[in-house]
């Protein structure tokens, strides 16, 4: 199971960029999806996170101005950001709990990670 993510870059404070991460492999099910970012010297975050049944959370500072969403048909996450700030530069993250069938009665959960999309915000 792999999760390929997209859409970094660099954008002016005020600009928009939308991520996205696609999910490929032998997939029986997604649970829980978010989004991760770390910036040079730092933690790793959470940023924001959807369930599988799409409620999200969000980290304090990126509420009303990122949305996460996903599509389950294309097993695809993706974070709108929008009004972005310096302080959101960071590489970013996508992170999925993933069922995968290891036999046909049998599964295993395991927690992907992706490989990262730099965002680049000048003030």
């Amino acid at each position: 199971v792999q999760l390929q993510a997209s859409g970094g870059g660099w954008v002016q404070a005020g600009g928009s960029l939308r991520l996205s991460c696609a999910a490929s492999g032998s997939i029986f099910s997604i649970n829980a999806m978010g989004w991760y970012r770390q910036a040079p010297g730092k933690q790793r975050e959470l940023v924001a996170g959807i369930t599988s049944g799409g409620s999200t959370n969000y980290a304090d500072s990126v509420k009303g101005r990122f949305t996460i969403s996903r599509d389950n048909a294309k097993n695809t996450v993706y974070l709108q950001m929008n009004n972005l700030k310096f302080e959101d530069t960071a590489v970013y993250y996508c992170n999925a709990g993933v069922a995968v069938m290891v036999t046909p009665t049998i599964y295993s959960d395991l927690e992907v990670w992706g490989q990262g999309t730099e965002v680049t915000v000048s003030s």
